[in-house]
């Protein structure tokens, strides 16, 4: 999702429909304190795979205790575990978050085509005072994150945004190194709707970075996993991904995660390996998480510019988000 990424090569190998999950669906909708993955041991030389078939007596079960989790119960705001908007550093005045010209600065990637300004209750664009605008709804233990069209009166207020939608980051509320991390919701669909939920790391450089999930709005029912490094001696971005057909995405939970072990990074859906890769190197800090709904796009495919297909309103529906860490003294016995 980052501006950056269109200096980086996206290797999308093929597009690989999902089988039925091992997993029974009524274990999926939790996040228990302490759960066993299914994951491979065979050894991680290879940089980038799908994992079609997978032999069994390369898979044995990882201990993972629950560090991070939300349910959304309560708006996202409530608790103090996200924030609305890309971090920045203390030297930023907080005129530049919320309100003043050049507030729009951290609430989009305007390089990648973005089409949206990501705000909150207390954003006021260029108005003296905040505009109220909440992209956040919940209902029955889902969070809608909802992108809409921005009211004609409030475009010059909010930077000519098409869009107005919603980000929630962890970024200083939460990050961590190695683990599982996952997402249980429903992407969106539509012309130019780019849901995602993916990682950066938490000394804010870039990359590393870890796309768990990407919803190509165009192409329903394909979603995208990636991971994006630096080559050292070149400084030049590479990424490796695959695409992966789930028909009911749009209209039914499902689990998105990934885990990030010592030697390589596995890719989950519904708690089922689907593609891994040996962990590239600049690997080295924790990460923190962040789920968006961006509008718009110049070079992600499946994703085009704002136009009159767009939806007026468009929601990224999400039942929880949570994060494990692995158990070393349960793996260890």
């Amino acid at each position: 999702m980052n501006d950056r990424l269109t200096k980086g090569i996206l290797i999308t190998i093929g597009l690989l429909a999902v089988p039925a999950p091992a997993v029974a669906q009524n274990d999926l909708h939790a996040a228990p304190g302490m759960m066993s993955l299914q994951v491979t041991t065979d050894p991680s030389m290879i940089e980038c795979r799908k994992l079609e078939t997978v032999n069994p007596d390369a898979l044995t079960f990882l201990p993972l205790r629950r560090t991070f989790n939300d349910d959304f119960d309560d708006h996202p705001l409530a608790n103090g575990r996200w924030v609305p908007h890309y971090a920045g550093g203390a030297v930023w005045p907080e005129a530049r978050y919320w309100g003043g010209d050049g507030s729009d600065f951290k609430r989009k990637t305007s390089a990648n085509g973005e089409q949206q300004i990501y705000v909150d209750p207390r954003y006021a664009g260029r108005a003296a005072t905040p505009l109220g605008l909440d992209p956040f709804r919940v209902r029955d233990g889902v969070l809608s994150i909802v992108a809409s069209r921005t009211p004609p009166e409030l475009k010059p207020v909010l930077f000519n945004n098409e869009y107005v939608s919603g980000i929630l980051t962890t970024q200083g509320t939460f990050a961590q190194k190695h683990g599982y991390f996952e997402i249980r919701a429903k992407v969106p669909v539509g012309h130019a709707v780019w849901p995602a939920f993916w990682m950066l790391a938490d000394d804010g450089g870039w990359p590393p970075e870890v796309d768990v999930l990407e919803g190509r709005g165009e192409r329903p029912g394909d979603l995208v996993m990636t991971t994006h490094w630096r080559i050292p001696s070149t400084q030049k971005i590479q990424s490796c991904g695959f695409d992966f057909a789930v028909g009911d995405a749009s209209h039914a939970f499902h689990n998105y995660g990934v885990l990030w072990e010592e030697d390589r990074l596995v890719y989950f859906i519904d708690r089922r390996p689907v593609s891994d890769i040996k962990v590239p190197i600049g690997f080295d800090d924790p990460m923190y998480m962040i789920v968006n709904l961006a509008i718009g796009s110049k070079f992600f495919p499946g994703v085009g510019a704002v136009d009159a297909q767009s939806p007026p309103t468009v929601a990224f529906e999400i039942d929880r988000i949570s994060a494990y860490q692995i158990d070393r003294e349960q793996a260890q016995r």
